[in-house]
């Protein structure tokens, strides 16, 4: 058969460094999808567009590489824009790659094409970091290239490609593709890092708060060594778990959400704040007013300073980290008293709520899962104690915050290698249930805990607080065990006193489970400054 351009697109993301890809078929892209067909590349089909982007955000997210998303034109790409809008916010590199219209028809010069939208392009311009319309088979393979590059350079993010029907079934006009994205880190400038460390040497209370960004730049061992040597406390935002020892002596943290945590990040004199925007949720809802002087990594220079003034060193976190260990002195103080008396006022604040139940469901879930395995969390109550309480490496959509991630994502990440845990509410169960028939098309080893509290349970809780009742937050909803089981799934019926056993089982099953836990979990009550 005549290599057509689908067949110049596989090719390229073989030789770029792809081997999995995830998307759903249609009618424009079946020239690409007929060349999948040939290609080495493994191919996980999803049963909606925005599925395949959350797996292919949660498949970039474990194994650290641009992953690629394939979708058609019109409803199809747009359904991937959720998906797309969690990767941009959390720093995923995801190449989207869809079909368009036929060369002729590209703005409307025809009209009257099935999926046909005037700009498809404009769609994704303000979520993606890169947009481009192919107008060749022979643009395709720099066109992926330049694409791939930028997705995988920091600060990373979802890109985004499309090429016309007739050039993904017209004559490749090529030779087989030997291409190469080069990706070259952000390093920092000297004259900032030197100012950074003068800082830090001179400052008497530092602290340090690590973010995503340290996690994605692979800094943790850089990380530990600088704040052994400043002895400077360390609190990791919710997306920055992993990125220091939870139990390490000097580990504050997650607990961004309580007003102890968040007075203590105000009282340090300098405060180092690696790879993270310091935003909505790092803030504690803007209730953080720093004293001291702040010290901004941050490899998005739209992120440097948005939020607060600081010396911003613009740079991956890595190399800045590199940069300032031989320029501070190692202190003899000790810092890890305050970070004891930070840690159980906390503790304090927390045994006075009467929230058992829910520490105790938290600390099964942990106990279950296997050290090393993935987990995937989505909007709800359980997944909001992670961010807080959670002790090690996790993933959420609190970038953009949409529903129905976790399972997508898992589904994503188990095609990586499993086992992989993914949490979810019976809400945001609703968005995913379709991916179960691609858990167990691929033989997928993902666990799904629902934790079915019959509603939207954060959302009745905020109401509540905020009006005193809830409207819209009840759910009709399937009985779950049943309907996993339809698609040849296995699932257990849980409770609280057989949780812990319950996960150990299924996450040792090597194939997709489902795990329901019939339970009304409450959310801790969050403080601000004002509150104490």
């Amino acid at each position: 058969m005549t290599r057509n351009g689908g067949d110049v697109v596989v090719e390229t993301l073989a030789s770029l460094g792809a081997d999995t890809v995830f998307g759903v078929p249609g009618q424009h892209a079946l020239g690409l999808f007929d060349a999948l067909g040939r290609s080495p590349l493994r191919y996980v089909g999803n049963r909606t567009e925005v599925g395949a982007a959350f797996a292919a955000d949660g498949h970039a997210r474990v194994t650290g590489r641009v992953t690629p998303l394939l979708v058609s034109t019109g409803p199809g790409a747009l359904q991937t824009l959720a998906g797309l809008q969690e990767a941009a916010s959390a720093s995923v590199p995801v190449l989207g790659i869809a079909s368009q219209v036929p060369r002729t028809g590209l703005g409307g010069a025809r009209g009257g094409y099935l999926h046909e939208l005037t700009d498809q392009r404009a769609s994704f311009r303000d979520v993606v970091k890169h947009t481009r319309v192919v107008r060749s088979a022979s643009q395709i393979p720099s066109a992926l290239a330049e694409a791939w590059e930028i997705a995988s350079t920091a600060p990373w993010g979802p890109v985004w490609v499309e090429i016309p029907q007739d050039v993904l079934l017209g004559p490749a006009g090529v030779p087989p593709v030997s291409v190469s994205a080069r990706v070259q880190p952000l390093a920092p400038r000297a004259e900032v890092v030197a100012e950074a460390a003068r800082l830090l040497d001179s400052a008497e209370r530092p602290v340090i708060l690590a973010g995503g960004g340290v996690v994605r730049a692979s800094a943790q061992a850089e990380l530990l060594e600088l704040a052994t040597k400043l002895r400077a406390p360390v609190v990791t935002t919710f997306g920055g778990k992993g990125a220091f020892p939870w139990e390490h002596p000097l580990s504050a943290q997650s607990w961004l959400e309580d007003a102890h945590t968040t007075e203590f990040l105000a009282s340090a004199d300098v405060l180092l704040v690696l790879g993270s925007g310091l935003g909505e949720l790092s803030s504690n809802y803007r209730t953080f007013a720093p004293r001291g002087a702040v010290v901004q990594v941050e490899a998005d220079l739209g992120k440097l300073e948005s939020n607060y003034p600081a010396l911003g060193v613009h740079g991956d976190a890595r190399l800045v980290l590199q940069g300032l260990i031989p320029l501070v002195r190692e202190r003899a103080e000790r810092a890890e008293e305050s970070v004891r008396e930070l840690l159980q006022a906390v503790r304090e604040r927390l045994d006075g709520q009467g929230l058992a139940l829910e520490r105790q469901v938290l600390a099964d879930v942990r106990a279950a899962l296997p050290e090393g395995v993935e987990s995937f969390w989505d909007m709800t109550i359980l997944g909001y104690w992670a961010w807080s309480a959670w002790p090690g490496p996790m993933h959420s959509a609190q970038g953009a915050g949409g529903l129905g991630y976790a399972f997508p994502a898992a589904v994503g990440a188990a095609a990586a290698g499993g086992p992989v845990l993914a949490v979810s509410g019976d809400g945001g169960a609703m968005y995913g249930l379709a991916e179960l028939a691609t858990a167990r098309q691929h033989g997928l080893a993902v666990t799904w805990l629902i934790v079915d509290d019959g509603g939207y349970g954060i959302l009745r809780e905020y109401m509540t607080d905020a009006f005193g009742q809830a409207t819209g937050t009840e759910l009709a909803r399937p009985d779950f065990v049943a309907l996993a089981e339809s698609f040849g799934v296995p699932a257990t019926l849980s409770t609280p006193g057989s949780l812990r056993a319950d996960l150990a089982k299924a996450l040792a099953s090597g194939g997709p489970h489902v795990v329901v836990l019939p339970a009304l979990l409450r959310m801790f009550a969050p403080t601000h400054l004002e509150d104490q």
